[in-house]
């Protein structure tokens, strides 16, 4: 008898009726001969219209404190009416809540983190043949209070349970059958992957594929959980996450992801001197703000430019931050540019071939995008141009890298984050 984690986000149990083909689909997995344990989402946009409705209270920012209180009741109705469902499928099943699943958080409302898992309730409740359902999304911290881990949290969950309780496999559904080499809403003809490397997937959920959240990649990463990615809504096989993923003959580059959440900051006329930049970003490291792609351009007449990548959430800070201190670093003006996009291409194979760069170069330049910003590793190149040129370029790079598919693909809502 296996044990399994089976994780359905938000739009996965967005109703009723999927609500009830979710239980279905776990009771199903149970008479198999498996112990099942359920993570879920809140449904649809729960999360969202509680939000809405926190703001319609509290002119200001809302208490974190308070935020945290709210928002876990949306996966507290879903593991209850869950529960409710695989019980009137005649199979035994019980819900808890992250805090009584185990999950101990730092005290950070918002967005904690794990630091432990003590999961006795649900192995328990697992071996004595009952379907667990925890809650995902949210822990309680070490002084007792309710946190959550921001979005992706039940992705997180779901990969942090299943190492505390050693599960033989972590299943992640989602409204897409798998992991495809990008978006399949802009290449219809994207190809979905049967397996992807830890490392990979790490990369393109950094940089912005929403299937998988980059922390429970990590978590997976680092406690060697076997994890698949599958649909909710068909039976088709997943893409698996494991450490080393067999590479298909002839495909350097595995996937392509872009994010749009990108602005360029540009710091002009900065005098040469020593301890220049550590100031700066030093300064933007205290507010808490993360710097992306960095570029300095070379010195003319003692003075340089250079820019920096961050979230267009970030814009208004970064810059404010930066101003204020114009009278210690002398630079002549802050300007920052959106309308930005930051598209990436991955590949294990990259670090040992030749020419993946200048082919990505000789794409982008002729569709007639220009290159703002680059950024490298051993298996990924990101290059920022402008938000126009998106969709052209990625199909030009999908097809150059050879990933393009004769099938077109059935593309569904957005993925689940939660």
């Amino acid at each position: 008898m296996s044990l399994i984690v089976m994780k359905f986000g938000g739009s996965s149990v967005g109703d009723a009726e999927r609500m009830k083909r979710v239980a279905r689909r776990v009771v199903d997995r149970q008479v198999e001969g498996h112990q099942c344990v359920v993570v879920v989402s809140a449904m649809g946009d729960t999360t969202d219209e509680l939000i809405d409705l926190s703001k319609q209270i509290c002119d200001d920012t809302p208490p974190p404190r308070e935020m945290d209180m709210l928002l876990t009741t949306g996966e507290q109705m879903s593991v209850a009416l869950l529960s409710m469902a695989i019980q009137s499928l005649g199979q035994e099943a019980v819900s808890y809540t992250g805090w009584q699943a185990g999950m101990l958080t730092d005290t950070t409302h918002g967005k904690a983190r794990i630091t432990d898992i003590q999961p006795h309730r649900v192995l328990k409740a697992a071996e004595a043949n009952k379907v667990v359902i925890v809650a995902g999304f949210q822990g309680m911290s070490e002084d007792g209070e309710i946190t959550t881990l921001g979005r992706g949290g039940s992705d997180t969950t779901a990969v942090a349970l299943a190492a505390a309780i050693e599960a033989d496999l972590c299943e992640i559904y989602t409204d897409v059958d798998g992991i495809y080499s990008t978006d399949p809403r802009i290449v219809n003809c994207a190809r979905k992957l049967n397996e992807i490397s830890y490392d990979e997937m790490l990369e393109l959920a950094n940089l912005g594929a929403a299937v998988l959240h980059p922390r429970a990649v990590e978590y997976a990463k680092n406690y060697n959980v076997a994890l698949v990615v599958r649909s909710s809504f068909t039976h088709n096989e997943g893409t698996y996450v494991k450490e080393e993923a067999v590479m298909e003959q002839g495909l350097v580059v595995r996937g392509i992801a872009f994010d749009k959440n990108v602005v360029r900051v540009s710091i002009l006329g900065v005098p040469e001197r020593p301890g220049q930049l550590a100031k700066v970003f030093t300064s933007l490291a205290q507010a808490q703000i993360d710097v992306d792609i960095i570029v300095q351009s070379g010195v003319l007449n003692g003075v340089a430019d250079f820019s920096f990548s961050t979230t267009l959430t970030e814009r208004e800070r970064a810059v404010q931050v930066i101003e204020g201190i114009q009278d210690e670093i002398g630079f002549r003006e802050v300007t920052s540019e959106d309308n930005l996009v930051k598209v990436s291409i991955v590949g294990a194979g990259m670090v040992s071939t030749p020419g993946v760069a200048a082919k990505m170069f000789e794409v982008i330049s002729g569709l007639g995008a220009s290159i703002n910003m680059v950024s490298t590793s051993e298996i990924k190149m990101s290059c920022v141009i402008d938000l126009e040129y998106l969709q052209d370029v990625v199909k030009g790079l999908h097809t150059a890298y050879g990933l393009d598919t004769h099938e077109q693909v059935f593309v569904g809502g957005p993925a689940d984050r939660r």
